[in-house]
């Protein structure tokens, strides 16, 4: 049990210096900015989309999505035979390091993104397509037809939790080779990574309860990202 608790400490300190990879701080520098002072604030793909453009905005995205995909594939190819059962509890362990090194890195003054792009890669590194292909339509969709980054980044947490849950307690075995004794652990862990996302969001969520979120595509100087 001692070495157990160690891996997640370890892949939770992981994931974190994975995560102070600042894509958008990075990128904005190369442009002679401080992404920070622009926009919404936030060091995210959105905000960089809105700031710097479409490139950039993409950049940042994949650079985020795959600091946290590098970071679980390293965590899967130590531990699937060291704790093979208990590798995608890791995983996600990791994902969860990740998530909290974007949004809070400390050589930034705790300062980062809101972890939608780095939680997406999260979300690839679960490995199965039965929530990925879905999750990745239904955010297309949400976001198409809404124009609001921020919800369909709201419905994504949201999917991708319920569905894993959904999938990891009808058989834990089957796609993710869990070890019973780690389902509801993974689901909580899960459920945090998700939580932390939503929170971020919280006062976008109170914007689109009154009608006053900016929708995607417009310009705003004052607007908040949604990543």
């Amino acid at each position: 049990m001692g070495m157990e608790i160690m891996y997640r400490i370890l892949c939770l300190i992981g994931g974190y210096a994975f995560g102070l990879f600042q894509t958008a701080y990075i990128i904005g520098r190369l442009h002679h900015i401080d992404i920070r002072e622009y926009g919404s604030g936030n060091s995210g793909a959105t905000n960089a989309l809105r700031v710097l453009g479409k490139r950039a905005g993409a950049l940042v995205y994949l650079g985020d999505c795959l600091k946290c995909v590098v970071a679980c594939l390293v965590t899967r190819l130590i531990f699937c035979h060291l704790a093979p059962d208990m590798t995608l509890l890791l995983v996600i362990y990791t994902g969860l390091g990740v998530v909290l090194g974007h949004i809070f890195p400390a050589y930034m003054g705790f300062k980062g993104g809101k972890g939608i792009s780095a939680i997406s890669g999260a979300v690839i590194s679960l490995l199965d397509l039965r929530i990925i292909l879905p999750c990745l339509i239904v955010f297309i969709l949400v976001v198409a037809i809404s124009r609001y980054v921020s919800l369909g980044s709201i419905v994504l947490m949201l999917q991708m939790w319920i569905m894993y849950m959904i999938f990891v307690l009808h058989d834990p075995e089957y796609v993710y080779h869990l070890g019973q004794q780690y389902v509801i652990e993974s689901i909580i862990v899960l459920g945090c990574l998700a939580g932390l996302a939503i929170y971020k969001h919280k006062t976008n969520i109170v914007r689109l309860l009154h009608g006053e979120e900016s929708k995607l595509g417009k310009k705003k100087a004052d607007e908040t990202a949604e990543k």
